[in-house]
């Protein structure tokens, strides 16, 4: 018997990386999954039993209430949330004011919007099966003041206001709402881009207490915490997994 077993969780970007790894890990528990993704989605839906693959652009409204529709129709509704969807492995370092504001609302839209567009989907859902969990994948970089990335960096420290906000106006329905912030993840997204690990592995890993790489499976038993009866008493929190670079 898992400890989330019965339990529908829908993942957002969780075709691969640390999406792919989180889903893993409420599928071990006995979730079912939702894989909710722009690309792939259906293919690494397979990978789960009784999985739901459902192809979606988190920053458009009606991919994601179409997301919920599809859930509730192939598993009966929604227990759990983890918004992980986000931009960042393709977003070229610059000092801020060479930020093209197309590009800066881009990632406030993918990163920060679409967290409120999918908790606005699912919760009404959670609200009938009596409760559900939300948990929200920031950054370690907010804690940091890390530079030339501005508009990535604001997104994240947002999404920490966002679950503290959120967790209070939920309370009251036993909508548990937490975060996740990882370091620098050595994640399929950013082993794409050589440029990102060139500049950011040695100094990250150097910075931490635990210096070594981190790997999307590091971030996952903190999400599966916050999804299972342990955490049944925690909400507003967040949890930064960045091997010792940041105590927060």
């Amino acid at each position: 018997m898992g400890s989330l077993d019965g339990k529908v969780a829908v993942v957002t970007g969780a075709a691969r990386g640390i999406g792919r790894a989180i889903a893993e890990g409420l599928d071990a528990e006995g979730a079912q999954i939702v894989v909710a993704d722009l690309g792939g989605a259906e293919e690494a839906a397979k990978a789960f039993d009784d999985g739901v693959g459902v192809t979606v652009d988190v920053s458009k409204e009606d991919d994601v209430q179409r997301m919920a529709e599809e859930a509730v129709k192939h598993c009966g509704g929604i227990d759990i949330l983890v918004n992980n969807a986000g931009l960042y492995a393709s977003l070229a370092m610059r000092p801020f004011e060479q930020i093209p504001l197309d590009e800066w609302r881009q990632v406030m839209d993918v990163n920060v919007a679409s967290m409120f567009l999918t908790c606005r989907a699912c919760v009404p859902l959670m609200r009938e099966r009596g409760g559900g969990r939300i948990v929200n994948i920031s950054s370690g970089t907010p804690f940091r003041g890390v530079p030339f990335v501005l508009h990535y960096v604001t997104s994240k420290g947002a999404i920490v206001a966002f679950t503290r906000a959120l967790a209070k106006e939920l309370g009251k329905d036993n909508v548990l709402v937490n975060c996740v912030a990882p370091g620098f993840t050595m994640s399929a997204g950013v082993q794409e881009h050589p440029e990102v690990i060139e500049a950011l592995r040695n100094v990250s890993v150097a910075a931490r207490t635990i210096q070594r790489d981190q790997l999307p499976e590091d971030v996952v038993g903190a999400v599966v915490y916050f999804c299972g009866p342990g955490s049944d008493f925690v909400t507003g929190q967040t949890i930064v997994i960045d091997g010792g670079q940041t105590f927060h």
